[in-house]
C-alpha cells in the first residue's frame, strides 16, 4: 500500500514522538522507504543580514544545514537499526512549502507529522506547518497528536 513515506521533523522531542508510529506502519506495512526530512529556516532578518553579509549568512545557514543533517542521520541510523530503510534529506527554505514540494516531487505516499495539538486562540496565532501540509498536500497526512507533558531531553 504504502511504498514511501514521509516523516518531516525539526529537531524537537515533540516531532520525535511520531516515530513509533512510523515504525509501527513501515514494518507492518513492509514500506520499502522512510524518508526523514528536516527544513532550516534561512536567516530572515534583513537588518541583520545588512550588518553582517552574505558571506557570513552562507556561513551560518551551511552551519545549521551540517547541524540539521548530523541530528536526521542519527534518526535515520535509529530506524535502519530495526530493519526500515530510511533516506535523511536536509532542506532550506519555509518548512511547509518544502515539505509540499518534495512530496509533490518524490512519489511520497502518505506524510507522518506531529501536532502540538493546540486549540483556540493559540493555534490561530501561531501557524502550524502541519496544518498546512494536511490542507495541501497531495499524499494522505497521518497526523500525530504528541503529549504535551513531554519533557524535551
Amino acid at each position: 500500500m504504502y511504498k514511501k513515506i514521509l516523516v518531516p521533523l525539526d529537531g524537537s522531542g515533540f516531532s520525535e514522538q511520531v516515530l513509533s508510529h512510523v515504525r509501527a506502519i513501515s514494518l507492518s506495512c513492509q514500506v520499502p522507504e522512510v524518508v526523514l526530512l528536516i527544513v532550516v529556516k534561512p536567516i530572515d532578518n534583513s537588518e541583520l543580514i545588512a550588518n553582517m553579509g552574505d558571506e557570513w549568512v552562507r556561513e551560518v545557514t551551511e552551519q545549521e544545514q551540517a547541524t540539521a543533517g548530523d541530528y536526521i542521520n542519527k534518526v535515520a541510523d535509529d530506524l535502519k537499526k530495526d530493519g526500515i530503510t530510511t533516506k535523511a534529506v536536509v532542506l532550506v527554505g519555509s518548512p511547509a512549502h518544502e515539505i509540499l514540494e518534495y512530496v509533490d516531487n518524490n512519489q511520497i505516499d502518505l506524510v507522518i507529522m506531529g501536532t502540538h495539538g493546540r486549540s483556540g486562540p493559540s493555534r490561530w496565532v501561531i501557524g502550524s506547518a502541519t496544518e498546512r501540509v494536511s490542507k495541501h498536500s497531495k499524499a494522505p497526512v497521518l497526523m500525530v497528536r504528541t503529549r504535551e507533558n513531554y519533557k524535551e531531553k
